[in-house]
């Protein structure tokens, strides 16, 4: 059998050396734009939805850089070209740094396999460990940004050629097809460097100007500004004076916008909301219908706030409809509202006159005897001909918070009156329980009563 031969010349081939740098600097990753130009972004970069995040180096050293988070507009982003560059520098981070490392464990680990498939003398089980092998480094090229790939081809080649040797030992039909999908080959590009001063300065105004978010865009000019302070003798003194006049100019720019957006903003939610609380509905159309054109008067600089502001009036719009429906079913049923306050005030009338009794009787302190015989006069039997009462159905809740409260007055005279006879202490708190119960929803009945009777507004 072959097999002994070909795992030696398999573990030789493993052992190959492979030339590695070192490296300790960031990963630098270049995005390349659709006008051609590139940004140089300082470790990885995310795309989320339609948005492209990444870090760019603002001041500080290689080692100790000071980072700025930046968000751009992904369509802006080359990706095939950007995808390709980020390819190539990955692989040569990783071989750089941990790719020799990572393969000379490899190594170690099917040497270690090859060796235990030399000494079984079962085919069947070294044939099950030659395939596991195998599978480990068909992997291997794919999780390691391509590294050392062709050598790895080779010895799956060989270990292959072993394999078939093993089969028919283990009674395994020796014809056998297996497709492997190589990692495609990384075509190497210069590595970006640590960007100097003048070239993080360029960055940051470019990058400012690209930003679609006005906040951002402020961030970075300050920062940028910051930035001409590390500039020493790398740039003119001419040229940091032009440079931050510049700066300083853009930013009070920006800054003059953004006090037109927010008096605009103000001044239309205003207007918004006085015609939404009028039921104007027109009105805030018309408020609605002014955002596009006061937003074109301003230069269309700020696409965030006039996104807001719409959704701000849109609201009051809603808000404005909702509130005509509402007067409107007030307009149509006030009149059932004023005849229901006629139709009850008698009896309300004879609850809101015992409320300082039912207070007392809540306090443990009263009232007298006689004041309660006579409330329970008054009182009893006013339950149950307020609950025969027909009551249209609008009005449904609030009289049978009017019925409760009824209810739990005469339950607390008549606990009462148990108490004094009983002189019993927790009866009383029942019945203060009771009145407590009465009061509670008697200043509800009253609250509902009035907000009938006035025109509906906004919350």
């Amino acid at each position: 059998m072959r097999l002994a031969p070909l795992l030696v010349l398999a573990v030789t081939c493993l052992a190959l050396p492979a030339s590695a740098r070192a490296a300790t600097d960031a990963l630098l990753l270049r995005l390349f734009l659709t006008d051609g130009t590139s940004l140089l972004s300082y470790g990885e970069y995310a795309r989320v939805n339609d948005r492209v995040i990444f870090s760019m180096m603002v001041g500080g050293n290689a080692d100790a850089p000071r980072l700025h988070a930046v968000a751009l507009p992904a369509r802006i982003v080359d990706w095939p070209r950007t995808d390709r560059h980020a390819a190539s520098a990955r692989y040569q981070r990783y071989a750089a740094t941990r790719g020799e490392q990572d393969f000379l464990r490899l190594n170690d680990d099917v040497a270690a396999v090859l060796n235990e498939i030399l000494l079984t003398r079962d085919p069947v089980r070294a044939l099950s460990i030659a395939e596991r092998a195998r599978g480990t480094l068909v992997r291997w090229p794919r999780e390691h940004y391509g590294y050392r790939q062709q050598d790895v081809q080779e010895i799956v080649a060989l270990l292959d050629e072993a394999m078939s040797g093993l089969k028919p030992a283990a009674d395994v039909p020796s014809f056998d097809v297996t497709l492997v999908a190589g990692t495609p080959e990384v075509a190497l590009e210069p590595v970006a460097e640590v960007p100097s001063v003048r070239e993080q300065l360029d960055q940051a105004v470019r990058v400012a100007a690209l930003t679609d978010r006005a906040s951002e865009r402020v961030a970075l000019l300050q920062s940028a500004l910051a930035l001409l302070g590390d500039a020493g003798t790398s740039i003119p003194a001419r040229d940091i004076a032009a440079m931050r006049r510049r700066l300083t100019g853009e930013i009070r720019a920006e800054h003059a916008v953004d006090a037109r957006y927010t008096e605009l903003a103000r001044r239309l939610v205003t207007q918004a909301t006085r015609a939404a609380a009028r039921a104007n509905i027109g009105g805030v159309q018309r408020v609605l219908s002014r955002i596009p054109r006061e937003d074109s008067r301003l230069g269309q600089r700020r696409p965030e706030v006039v996104q807001a502001l719409l959704a701000s009036v849109q609201g009051q719009l809603d808000a404005a409809r909702k509130l005509r429906l509402v007067r409107d079913q007030w307009a149509v049923n006030r009149t059932l509202y004023r005849e229901y306050q006629r139709t009850v005030g008698a009896q309300l009338l004879q609850l809101v006159k015992s409320q300082p009794s039912l207070e007392a009787i809540r306090r443990l302190e009263g009232p007298s005897p006689n004041t309660l015989m006579t409330l329970r006069g008054r009182l009893s039997g006013g339950a149950e001909r307020l609950s025969r009462m027909q009551v249209p159905e609008p009005l449904r809740p609030t009289h049978d918070l009017l019925v409760g409260s009824w209810r739990f007055a005469e339950h607390a005279i008549n606990g009462r009156f148990d108490a004094i006879r009983t002189a019993d202490v927790t009866t009383a708190w029942e019945a203060s329980s009771a009145a407590a119960g009465s009061l509670l929803m008697l200043s509800r009945v009253q609250q509902e009563i009035r907000a009938l009777l006035e025109l509906p507004r906004l919350p």
